[in-house]
């Protein structure tokens, strides 16, 4: 029996989100669900803006990144990005391709084809080297080639790293790594995808084609601090910033006529041969004499003719009147005027370089793809880079999107993460399983629409021969994994088969999982006397954890809590198959978290079931990993129609459609594989209680909104749950 449980959440909280970002009661409670009541948290729930982006120069090594590439443009050099096969890989490659091209670039890509292993290899290397190649970027992978990179070296190549995996104990000696899972890289969010990594490195050659690149200047802003007569005081702040990010910054309040130019500390700060710059220059002159007398010569630079062109809601106010309307600020527990400042310093660059900002959004639909095909925690930026990556695929601004958006029959209608992850990212993927992600590169690098729809074509052709291959692969699995899994004692199974194709393991483990409700890993054999493996498992079961226990057998591994894989020598099989065995036995299952729990996001009265809801419902997209779609509770709902779905087809189980009466509306649901339910938890004209998410359904072009049913139970009286809680008829 499925148990609901909604977390209870504090009224004085609730309160709290309300009056500090405006939102409305229940918004505040989802937020409070969410586990997202800090304003470093909220804010990525609230905006969508990419302003709100992390700089990525917080990458320690970023300025080496990009001033090796510029290098490459100045001297003529030529360029190799190597990635890797999956989605994440080729949108990874996609992107960086175009913008080393579109930077006049010589620019060339590598994929694994074949069996070719992930990563880089010295084949590939030397390939390069032989075409002239001087510099290699990898992308999506590179972390853990320490001798691959070492033969670079040898062989003349220069090398970057971008990727997003775990490293092990060495890094490679590449001339920039930048990758946010390595320890003291500076970079405050570890769980960007490859092709968000891209992103940053893209977004930070473009800026440093500005102006503003490695220009430092110093933000000064002064006001009245104690106004008291005989006790005034002047407070005066500055920070210095170099390339938009903050690297000092100091306060100092000091009582006019009391502190010598030489004792203080803001002088000190301020004499250091940088722009001074502040807003109304005027004033803060008048501030700072008043503070040290006539000899204080501060030089300051205006800010405000500057700003008002780029930002017209500056015109006519001050810092402190735009305090109160600042929506940037809000999300500071300390903000000052000069946060302000800096946020309005920061919003006047990247709207006057649209490379920065609303241009920059226009790579930001392949970043949507590869961070939700490949599972990417729905937290933090990744919420604003694939919110509006998923705004610019329905938009369609892509042409080279638009055939196998069209063959999918998702041009024009409004897209969910759901539709990506299930109807787009697989087809890419498909490419990839089958040795030959070079078919999804081409398509998205196609530079007419026929060629564009030729490669479209192929890859839909290429998902469907993924799919046979996997009904077969199968086939032929199901039996070893019931032996497995009975000789795991229901704990765990492990199936290893010679010819299913390596591409095709993730799925397996994937519908194993579904199949056994239990950790599953499949081993598929590849060239080299080479094994890789994939695993998916329960939430109770931390995969990567797992995995790290036989570190000493791989050859390279990665992944997330519930998916992860590896590769190893084929020798190191059976040692692995014996350990696993071992570890397994002495696995302690609990059954409580087996169990599986319907949370419940909210309950909504009948005059909260609206069709306004799908607003908010689509507020917090994008769904995945960290932030799972939605789940509400109604009470009391009548089901008014049943209808079985797909029992032509001979299914034991089959879908079923319902009407359901709740309030003021009608609403279709889809309640999956629930025939069994029909006669026994509910029946026609019950009154039931239903856990639900909200869509929207497109039948025959026409858009309605429907209800996925989680769980659902026949509705009990007041009465009835009193006696069911004395457990006696009165």
């Amino acid at each position: 029996m499925k148990e609901w449980k909604k977390e209870p959440v504090s009224v004085e909280l609730v309160r709290k989100l309300n009056e500090t970002y405006n939102v409305d009661y229940i918004t505040a409670s989802l937020l409070i669900r969410r586990g997202a009541t800090e304003p470093e948290t909220v804010k990525f729930f609230l905006e969508t803006d990419v302003s709100y982006l992390h700089n990525p120069f917080l990458f320690d090594e970023m300025e080496n990144f990009v001033e090796r590439v510029l290098q490459a443009r100045q001297e003529g050099e030529k360029v190799c990005v190597f990635g890797d096969r999956d989605v994440d890989g080729i949108t990874s490659t996609v992107l960086l391709v175009q913008e080393l091209r579109a930077m006049g670039i010589d620019t060339t890509w590598r994929l694994p084809q074949g069996d070719e292993p992930y990563g880089l290899t010295r084949l590939g290397l030397e390939e390069a080297a032989a075409q002239h190649v001087t510099l290699i970027i990898t992308v999506d992978c590179g972390i853990s080639n320490i001798e691959e990179v070492a033969y670079a070296h040898q062989l003349g190549l220069s090398v970057l790293v971008t990727d997003h995996h775990l490293s092990g104990d060495a890094i490679p000696a590449a001339e920039a790594v930048i990758n946010p899972k390595i320890e003291g890289c500076g970079y405050p969010f570890s769980h960007l995808a490859g092709c968000g990594v891209v992103a940053k490195c893209i977004w930070a050659l473009r800026f440093a084609q500005t102006d503003f690149f490695r220009e430092e200047c110093v933000l000064v802003h002064a006001y009245p601090g104690n106004t008291t007569p005989g006790n005034e005081t002047i407070i005066m702040e500055a920070v210095r910033l170099k390339n938009l990010i903050v690297e000092d910054r100091i306060i100092e309040e000091v009582v006019p006529g009391l502190v010598q130019l030489h004792q203080s500390r803001m002088i000190k700060f301020l004499d250091c041969g940088l722009p001074l710059l502040a807003l109304d220059v005027e004033v803060e002159t008048k501030l700072f004499r008043r503070a040290f007398g006539t000899k204080a010569e501060i030089h300051l630079g205006e800010l405000r003719t500057q700003f008002e062109q780029i930002l017209p809601q500056v015109k006519g106010k001050t810092l402190f009147s735009l305090m109160r309307k600042s929506r940037s600020i809000r999300y500071s527990q300390t903000a000052s005027e000069l946060d302000l400042l800096i946020s309005l310093f920061q919003a006047y660059v990247l709207r006057k370089e649209p490379s920065l900002s609303f241009e920059y959004e226009n790579i930001l639909d392949l970043v949507a793809l590869g961070t939700i095909g490949d599972l990417m925690p729905m937290l933090d930026e990744n919420r604003i880079l694939v919110r509006t990556g998923m705004k610019k695929i329905t938009q369609g601004n892509r042409q080279e999107l638009l055939p196998l958006l069209s063959m999918q029959n998702l041009v024009g209608k409004k897209l969910s993460t759901s539709d990506v992850g299930w109807q787009i990212t697989p087809i890419i993927n498909a490419s990839g399983r089958l040795g030959r992600p070079e078919v999804a590169a081409n398509m998205l690098l196609a530079e007419n629409l026929q060629i564009c729809e030729e490669y479209a074509s192929e890859l839909v052709g290429l998902n469907r021969e993924r799919q046979r291959q996997g009904d077969v692969a199968w086939s032929r699995l199901l039996h070893k994994a019931q032996s497995s899994h009975t000789s795991f004692d229901g704990k765990f199974l492990m199936v290893e088969d010679n010819e299913v194709h390596r591409g095709l393991t993730g799925i397996m483990a994937s519908r194993l999982l579904r199949q056994f409700k239990t950790p599953s890993l499949v081993v598929a054999h590849v060239g080299e006397q080479r094994v890789t493996g994939s695993m998916r498992s329960p939430k109770y079961f931390d995969v990567r954890e797992f995995l790290h226990s036989f570190t000493d057998l791989f050859i390279d591994f990665g992944g997330h809590r519930c998916a992860g894989g590896f590769s190893m020598d084929e020798v190191h099989l059976p040692e692995l198959r014996k350990r696993i065995t071992t570890m397994i036995d002495e696995f302690k299952l609990h059954e409580d978290l087996k169990d599986e729990i319907v949370t419940i996001d909210a309950e909504l009265p009948a005059n909260y079931l609206t069709p306004e809801i799908i607003t908010l419902v689509e507020s917090f997209e994008p769904f995945g990993e960290g932030n799972p779609p939605l789940q509400f509770l109604i009470q009391g709902a009548k089901v008014e129609e049943i209808q079985f779905l797909n029992r032509s087809k001979g299914s034991d189980i089959a879908h079923v459609k319902l009407q359901l009466h709740y309030g003021q509306y009608r609403w279709p649901a889809l309640y999956w594989n629930a025939s069994d339910e029909v006669g026994t938890t509910f029946n026609t004209n019950d009154s039931v209680d239903v856990v639900f998410r909200m869509g929207r359904n497109y039948f025959r072009n026409n858009e309605t909104l429907q209800l996925t049913v989680i769980s659902l139970k026949k509705h009990k009286t007041p009465i009835e749950q009193i006696i069911k809680g004395v457990g006696q008829v009165p």
